[in-house]
Parts: structure tokens; sequence; C-alpha cells
């Protein structure tokens, strides 16, 4: 270990820098000035600090709050060298961080002794330190784990719902990726976009609980049928919402809220405003996007032009203003999205994962 000694008389210097070499396995930095020291930091490494009080320009409690301004010395060991007995004296050094001290003339065997105690103390805490950090990274390993199991849980659950409709195989993995674009645009951190981006392919999975025959049916719905089909909201939210895993609750809100409507018209529960959550307000833009600029068996795909401004006449009624001026702020990235991730089959979904 390094030993900082710090004494503006060089005798005394050279006494203690010996001393400290004296110790196993520790080497003595000498410097007979605290301006020399101050001078030296931050690069300064040390591991144990021996500083005289008595000593002109700044006394060894002076230099020692200053070395203490330093993050990288903080938890330092400090020793100071005194001829002073006051109790005093003492007190300040103790304020200002010294947790021992010597008194001159300085016994070697006593120098040795404290040293030896010291190095002692920063060995248990270095090892303290290292258990500690491994720890750390044990439990970010378990935590990476646990998230890849809960990330493949979500992919595995949209893969089984898209297998009832084709034409949606990679719908939701579309709606993932424009709905992280526009949580991005937002302004969220990107460990909530990226969040929004695993959950939100689940927004659809309440269709498991639409019998196939009305799930697949390719004219317009009678109002029964149409109350049925809009149930699976509240399906989604069902199946997922009862999971302790924050990203499956995040999935469920998505699938419960992603069809409320800003002005309150929506639907499972006529949620309106910021009532409804952020998450579901951004999704539900994704989701309408998409839908729109993709063909299906009963429809045509509009003109990615005729999309846009279609959303952005929706703003303040069907969609929140703020997720809608996100939506064009991620423009860019969405076209990129587009690109790379074409309208495909279940089948291609399968071979994507």
């Amino acid at each position: 270990m390094k030993i900082l000694v710090v004494d503006d008389n060089k005798t005394n210097l050279i006494l203690l820098k010996k001393l400290a070499g004296t110790v196993s396995g520790c080497t003595g930095i000498g410097f007979s000035s605290p301006e020399e020291v101050l001078s030296a930091m931050p690069e300064l490494d040390f591991d144990i600090g021996v500083i005289d009080f008595q000593m002109p320009v700044y006394n060894g409690v002076d230099l020692l709050v200053e070395i203490r301004r330093f993050d990288k010395y903080r938890d330092k060991p400090f020793v100071v060298v005194t001829a002073d007995g006051d109790t005093a004296t003492r007190m300040t050094a103790l304020n200002a961080g010294a947790i021992d001290f010597l008194t001159k003339p300085v016994n070697p065997m006593e120098f040795q002794a404290r040293i030896r105690n010291l190095v002692a103390l920063m060995e248990a805490r270095n090892q303290l330190a290292a258990k500690a950090e491994w720890i750390k990274r044990e439990v970010a390993k378990a935590v990476d784990e646990l998230r890849e199991r809960e990330q493949e849980i979500i992919y595995r659950l949209t893969l089984a719902a898209t297998y009832k409709d084709t034409d949606t195989a990679l719908h939701t993995l579309r709606v993932g990726a424009y709905s992280e674009a526009i949580a991005r645009a937002y302004g969220l951190p990107a460990e909530i976009c990226s969040d929004i981006r695993i959950a939100a392919p689940m927004h659809d999975i309440g269709k498991v609980g639409i019998p196939d025959a009305m799930l697949l049916k390719r004219y317009t719905y009678v109002d029964a049928e149409a109350t049925q089909v809009r149930s699976y909201s509240s399906v989604g939210g069902h199946i997922l919402g009862q999971s302790r895993s924050s990203l499956l609750q995040l999935a469920a809100e998505i699938a419960s809220a992603h069809h409320e409507r800003w002005d309150g018209q929506g639907y499972p529960n006529r949620l309106s405003g910021e009532d409804v959550p952020l998450a579901g307000r951004i999704v539900a833009i994704a989701d309408s996007f998409d839908g729109m600029t993709r063909a299906r068996p009963y429809k045509e795909a509009w003109s990615l032009d005729r999309a846009i401004q279609h959303i952005k006449d929706r703003a303040g009624s069907q969609f929140d203003p703020a997720c809608v001026e996100a939506f064009v702020a991620a423009l860019p990235e969405i076209r990129k999205i587009m690109a790379v991730t074409p309208v495909g089959s279940a089948g291609e979904m399968a071979q994507a994962g």
C-alpha cells in the first residue's frame, strides 16, 4: 500500500517515509509542503495519509480539509502527527476526518503498529468493496436473465396470438417499433422506450378470447358482434394484469388502453385525456398508423401522406396532441422501420424470432 507522508521538516519526512517502508507491503510517498500535495491531485494515488499538524500556510487540518474535497480521497484514513496534546486540536482534526494521532517525537514501534492496523482496515474494506461489486454484478446478471425470459414470454404469447389472424403477423412487431420511435420523440427515457417496444406487440393479445369466426369475419359487424369484438381490450388486460412482471404489467396497460380516446369516446372504459395511460396513447397512434398503411383482404392500404394527415386531423379528439407531435417528429425513423419491416405472414414472423 502507498502511505502519503507530509511534513515540512525534512528530517522528520525522511524518517516517516523510511518507517512507512518498513511495514510489510507498504511504500512511503513524501511531500515537504501542503502546496506540493495539492498540486499533485487528483492524479496522486495513496491508501493512507500521515500528515504533520504544524506546517506553514496550511496546517495539517487545513490540508486534510482540502484533500477531502476530492471524492477520490474521502474514504482514505488519515493520521495526524502533532506535538500538541490539546483536546481542542485533536477534536478539530477528528472533525476534519482524521481517525488516529501520533505524538511527536514519533515512536517508531508505535508508528509501525498504527500503520499495520490501518493497513488491515484498508484490506478489509477493499475486500468488502470487492465482494459488494461482485454481488452487484451477480444481481445485474440475474436481472438481465430474468428480463430475457420475460421478453421471450412476451414474444411467444404475441406469436401465439397472431396465428388466429395471419394478416397481423408482423403488425405487432411494427407497432412495437413505431411505439418506441414515438416514445423517444416524446422525450421518454431510453429504458422506458425500450420497455414500450417490448410490451406493445401484446396490444392485441386479448383476441385469443374472441371466437375465430367472428375475429376473421371480412364484413361489417352488427352491434352485438362489434361489442363482443371490442371486449378483447379488456380480455388482454385481464390476461396480463395479474402478473408481477413490470413488463407484463405495462403490456396489460397497453392492451387495455390502446383503444381509449383522448376525448373519452373510446373503449373499453371511456377514459379521457391524461387518464389514459401514456403508453396506451402512444400505441394507439402506432396501431392506427400501421392499420391504415397496410393492405387487408377487405381494404386497400392508405398512402403514407393520407395516413399521416388522418392522425394529425384527430389530434385532440382521438389522439393525444402531444403524442401526435411526437409521431410527426418520429416520422423519419418510422419510415426506416417501414422499409425494413414489410407486411408478412405468421410463418415469416416465426422465422424473424
